[in-house]
C-alpha cells in the first residue's frame, strides 16, 4: 500500500508563491511518473503538471513559465514550485504516483488526498 502525503498548500496573494510537496511512503518497490492535478469548483480536474522517474517533465498550458515541476527519487518526492500565482490557480491540488509492482509491466496510479490553493486578488 502506498500513500501520498501532501504539504505547503494555503492561501496567497496575487503574484506571491508556494511550493507543494508530496512525500510517497508505505511498501514502494518502484515509483514511476509522478505529477499534480487540480480542480476548481465547478470545474473538471485537470493535470498541472508531471515529472518521469528521469526528469522529463511536462506542464499544462495556463501554468508553463510560472510553475515548475521536480522530484527527488531518493525521497520518493515531487514537488510543485507556484509562482507569479493568479486568483485563477485557485483549487484543490493533488499529487499523483505511479507505483510498479515487483514485475509488474502496469502500474497502479495513487493519488494524494488534496491539498487547497487559495490565490486573493
Amino acid at each position: 500500500q502506498v500513500q501520498l502525503v501532501e504539504s505547503g498548500g494555503g492561501l496567497v496573494q496575487a503574484g506571491g508563491s508556494l511550493r507543494l510537496s508530496c512525500v510517497a511512503s508505505g511498501r514502494i518497490i518502484r515509483i514511476g511518473d509522478m505529477g499534480w492535478y487540480r480542480q476548481a469548483p465547478g470545474k473538471e480536474r485537470e493535470l498541472v503538471a508531471a515529472v518521469s522517474r528521469s526528469g522529463s517533465t511536462n506542464y499544462a498550458d495556463p501554468v508553463k513559465g510560472r510553475f515548475t515541476i521536480s522530484r527527488d527519487n531518493a525521497k520518493n518526492t515531487v514537488y510543485l514550485q507556484m509562482n507569479s500565482l493568479k486568483p485563477e490557480d485557485t483549487a484543490v491540488y493533488y499529487c499523483t504516483a505511479d507505483h510498479y509492482y515487483s514485475g509488474s509491466y502496469y502500474p497502479e496510479t495513487c493519488w494524494g488526498q488534496g491539498t487547497q490553493v487559495t490565490v486573493s486578488s
